[in-house]
C-alpha cells in the first residue's frame, strides 16, 4: 500500500528515531539526536507532569529541531490482594538475602496517561512536535486535541490487530515493534495471546495492510538494519538499545558494563520486573523470580517490589537485580556520542544506496 503523506517528510528528518526509553533517555540525548537530523525522544511514562515539563523545556533549550515525547497508556491495574501477597512471598528470600525489609504491600508507581489530565494538559501547553503512545491508545478526543494543537502522533503496535486500532483512531504513524525489541512490549492487553512477530514480518504485514507510515522497531542496530527495514516498506526505523551506551544517556556503570559483556547476547522477555513483558539482559533476579511459576503482580505494581530489590542491591554494589533493558541486537552496540551515532547510521545507510 502506498502511503501518500510520509511522516518523515512532514518532520523533515532522517529516517531514524531514538526510542524514548523512560529512565534512560535525557534532554541532552534527545537534543543531540535531533540536532544531528534524526528524531530524539523523551520517555515521560515514569515522570510527573512537572518533571516532564522540565524535561521538555530542557530539551527545547538545546535544540530547535523536532523531538518526540512518549507516554504510557496502560489501564490501571485491577488490585488482587492474594496475587500481590503471593508475589511478595515468592520474592521474600531475595529480600532477606539483601537484608531488606519485605514490604507489606505494593504501590502503583506509575499512573498512566489515561489517568487524570495533568500530563495531557501539560502537553497541550508545551506542544512538542511529536507525541507517542505505548501500551495502548488514549481517547480519540485526546488524540484529535493533540493533533489540532500541531502535534504529530505515533503509537506502538505489536500485531496487525493493534495497528488497525491505531489507524482507526487516526494516529499519524505506527511503530511496528517486533519481538526482538528491548524494553517493554507495547501490547495493548498483556493478558491476551502475543503472536511474537519479528520486526521484519510485522513491518511487511503493516506496509501491505495499513494506510499509515510504518516505523520499524526491534533488533535494529546499524545502517544496514535500517536499510533492510526501509526495503520492507518502513518509512523509518526506531533504535533504542543502540543509543543506551551513548554518554548522554542515564545508563549507569553497571548497565554499560553489562552491554559490553558477553551477557549482552542473552536477553529474556520477562514480566517479573514490572508485571508486563519486557526484554532485558538475563541476570540473577530474572532467573530467581521466574523460578516456581508464580504469577507476578500486575503492572506497574510488580515494579514496586523489583525497584526495592534493585535499590537494596545497588547500595551493596550489586547490579544483578537491575533491569538492564536490551534488545536481541545488544551485542552490536557501539560507544559513540548520540549525534555521532546518528551520522554513522546515516553513512552506513547511504553506503548501500
Amino acid at each position: 500500500m502506498i502511503v501518500v503523506d510520509s511522516f518523515i517528510d512532514r518532520l523533515g528528518i532522517h529516517p531514524v528515531i531514538q526510542a524514548p526509553m523512560a529512565g534512560v533517555s535525557t534532554p541532552k540525548m534527545a537534543a543531540e539526536v535531533s540536532n544531528a537530523g534524526a528524531l530524539g525522544s523523551l520517555g515521560i511514562g515514569s515522570s510527573t507532569a512537572d518533571q516532564a515539563r522540565q524535561m521538555i523545556r530542557a530539551t527545547r533549550a538545546l535544540t530547535d529541531r523536532p523531538f518526540n515525547v512518549n507516554v504510557f497508556c496502560h489501564a490501571r491495574p485491577v488490585r488482587d490482594a492474594q496475587r500481590e501477597a503471593a508475589w511478595l512471598k515468592h520474592l521474600e528470600p531475595l529480600f532477606h538475602e539483601l537484608g531488606a525489609e519485605v514490604p507489606n504491600g505494593l504501590t502503583e508507581l506509575y499512573p498512566g496517561f489515561l489517568d487524570g489530565n495533568d500530563v495531557f494538559d501539560m502537553l497541550l501547553e508545551e506542544r512538542p512536535a511529536v507525541v507517542s503512545f505505548h501500551f495502548g491508545l488514549p481517547s480519540g478526543e485526546r488524540i484529535r486535541a493533540l493533533q489540532s494543537a500541531g502535534m504529530l502522533t505515533l503509537a506502538t503496535a505489536t500485531s496487525l490487530h493493534e495497528a488497525a486500532l491505531i489507524e482507526e483512531a487516526g494516529v499519524d504513524a505506527i511503530i511496528a515493534q517486533g519481538i526482538e525489541a528491548g524494553g517493554h512490549r507495547g501490547v495493548f492487553d498483556a493478558s491476551a495471546e502475543d503472536q511474537r512477530l519479528s520486526t521484519a514480518v510485522l513491518v511487511r504485514l503493516l506496509a501491505r495492510r495499513v494506510n499509515r507510515p510504518v516505523i520499524a522497531a526491534g533488533g535494529i542496530m546499524d545502517g544496514q538494519g535500517i536499510r533492510a527495514m526501509l526495503a520492507l516498506g518502513a518509512s523509518a526505523a526506531q533504535l533504542g538499545t543502540a543509543f543506551i551506551p551513548c554518554p548522554e544517556s542515564r545508563a549507569d556503570a553497571g548497565y554499560r558494563a553489562a552491554l559490553k559483556s558477553e551477557r549482552a547476547g542473552i536477553t529474556r522477555l520477562t514480566s517479573v520486573f514490572s508485571g508486563r513483558p519486557a526484554r532485558g539482559i538475563l541476570n540473577r533476579f530474572v532467573a530467581c523470580a521466574e523460578a516456581g511459576c508464580v504469577e507476578p503482580a500486575a503492572y506497574p505494581l510488580a515494579y514496586d517490589a523489583a525497584k526495592r530489590l534493585m535499590g537494596a542491591a545497588i547500595r551493596q554494589g550489586n547490579d544483578a537485580f537491575s533491569a538492564h533493558w536490551a534488545g536481541q541486537g545488544a551485542s552490536l552496540v557501539r560507544e559513540l556520542p548520540a549525534g555521532r551515532l546518528v551520522y554513522t547510521l546515516m553513512e552506513e545507510l547511504n553506503a548501500g544506496s
